[in-house]
Formats: structure tokens, sequence, C-alpha cells
């Protein structure tokens, strides 16, 4: 305990001394824990999205207004027979009408002035929760009623989705990228400064080796001063992403942050990332 309170205080004392370049290993640490901590938040709110919406995924069957009534039977007979339906609707050109108004409040009065109903009828087909994975059974079920008369279109859900959850993926590929060449420069940044203190403390560093001290004794402040420098790099992006995510929720409402282990850990990697820059440079110290 007491080597520690030793390399800790020595440490501090050397940020304080060095606090201009202390301050901008820390705002460069702080920067990619902060930016990391915005993707992790905004990818979990934006994943439980998709997830929502998935859960709610319909398939759509858009009809010709000269639509007859035996055509509209096999369509439901056949939405019926597959089995891949736990509900099913159907929507008149009135109903879709008023469904755009009261979900589009602002552009009712815009419909409202048109001379005839632009919303074609359909069918609305709630999937089965089981049955939304099978994509062979329902790409299937999507050809079969895309050949039926009396339908003009049929739009599944789960087709944008996956295509925006490959822009998701896409996204997390690019936010990695942009993460790890922070990460590399916050550790330059935190070894340029240790090493900093290691040559202005060169006369101090000889006499102690002159008069038999440890390694340990004459590495351990460096290491320790890239932990405080990881450590108050990584509280400060905290400190940062938590007060921008309650601006965010305030004008955009519920909204998730990141669960008490995952800030640990970010905590912890502000701290292990300077403690491998601190650790680099103390092995050079002879």
């Amino acid at each position: 305990m007491h080597a520690l309170r030793y390399f800790f205080a020595e440490a501090a004392a050397s940020l304080w001394r060095g606090r201009g370049a202390s301050a901008l290993a820390i705002l460069t640490i702080a920067t990619g824990i902060f930016v990391l901590g915005f993707f992790l938040v905004a990818n979990a709110n934006f994943q439980r999205v998709v997830d929502r919406w998935s859960e709610s995924a319909e398939l759509s069957v858009y009809l010709h207004d000269s639509v007859t009534a035996e055509q509209l039977a096999r369509i439901d007979e056949m939405a019926a027979a597959s089995g891949l339906a736990a509900r099913r609707e159907y929507l008149s050109k009135a109903q879709a009408l008023a469904r755009f108004q009261t979900d589009f409040p602002d552009l009712a009065a815009t419909a409202g002035t048109l001379g005839d109903n632009p919303f074609p009828a359909s069918f609305e087909l709630q999937l089965r929760s089981d049955v939304r994975e099978a994509t062979g059974a329902v790409d299937g079920l999507v050809a079969a009623l895309s050949a039926l008369a009396g339908v003009s279109d049929v739009r599944y859900d789960r087709q944008w989705l996956t295509r925006l959850n490959t822009v998701v993926r896409g996204g997390r590929l690019v936010a990695l990228g942009i993460v790890a060449m922070l990460v590399l420069a916050a550790a330059m940044t935190v070894g340029n400064v240790v090493r900093m203190t290691a040559a202005a403390r060169r006369d101090e560093i000889e006499i102690m080796q002159l008069v038999g001290a440890p390694f340990a004794y004459v590495r351990g402040p460096f290491v320790a001063e890239g932990i405080l420098q990881g450590g108050l790099g990584a509280v400060l992006a905290l400190a940062a992403l938590t007060g921008s995510f309650y601006l965010v929720r305030a004008r955009f409402g519920p909204l998730t942050f990141l669960p008490v282990p995952m800030v640990a850990v970010l905590l912890a990697g502000g701290m292990l990332l300077g403690c491998v820059a601190g650790y680099v440079v103390a092995r050079r110290v002879r």
C-alpha cells in the first residue's frame, strides 16, 4: 500500500507540473471514449426501435380499385390457408384515408382537399412471431399474393427492415474504425506525455538508480500517471455523455442509457489504455 500511495502521489504531482500536456492527453482519451459511448447509446436505442418495428412487421396487400368481391374472398382465403398470419384486416379506401389523417394530422387538411381518394384499399396481414424469420415461406406467400387478380402490389416491412439492418451494420463498422483511430491517438498522446515526464525527471531517476532504488519504484509513477490520465479522461467522457443524453432525451422523448456494467467497462477501458501507454514508456526507463 505504501508503494501504491507513493506511485500515485508522484503521478498526481507530475500531472500538475505538466498540466497543459496532461490536459491534452486527458481530452484525447475523453474524446475517444465519448465517441465510443455515443455510438453505443445510439446503436442500443436504434436497435430497440428496429426490434419494435420487427415485432409489428406487417405484410400489406394493396388492391386495385376495380377489385371484385370474389377476388377479395380469394385473397383472404389464400392468406388464411398459408398459416402465416396471426391477424388479417381489410382496409377500405375510406378507412385508409382516415388512418392517414390520424397518423399524420399535419397533412390531414391537405389530404382532404384532394378531389379523389388516392389511397388504395388493402389487406393488412400481421405475421405470427414464430414465422417472421422464415423468409422462404413469407417470400412464397408474397409471390403467390402478387399473382392474384385484383392485387396491385404487395409490400412486406421485413424487406426494408433487412436493408435498414444492413445500414446499421455498416454504420457499426465505420464507428469501430473511427474509435480505433481515436484510441490509437489517445494512446500515443498519453505515451508522449509520460515520455516528457520521464525526460524531465532524468536526473532524479539517475539518482534513484544510484542509491539502489528498485525498478518498480522508478517505473511505477509513470504507469500510475497513465492510469490517472486514462481514468480522468474516462470520467470526463462519461460526464459529457450523460449530460448530452439527458439533453437529447428531454427533446426527443424516452431513450435508454448505457447499462451500469457498460459504464464500468468504459471507465476501466480508459484506465487500461492509460496504464498500457504508461507501462510501454516506463519499460524504456533505465
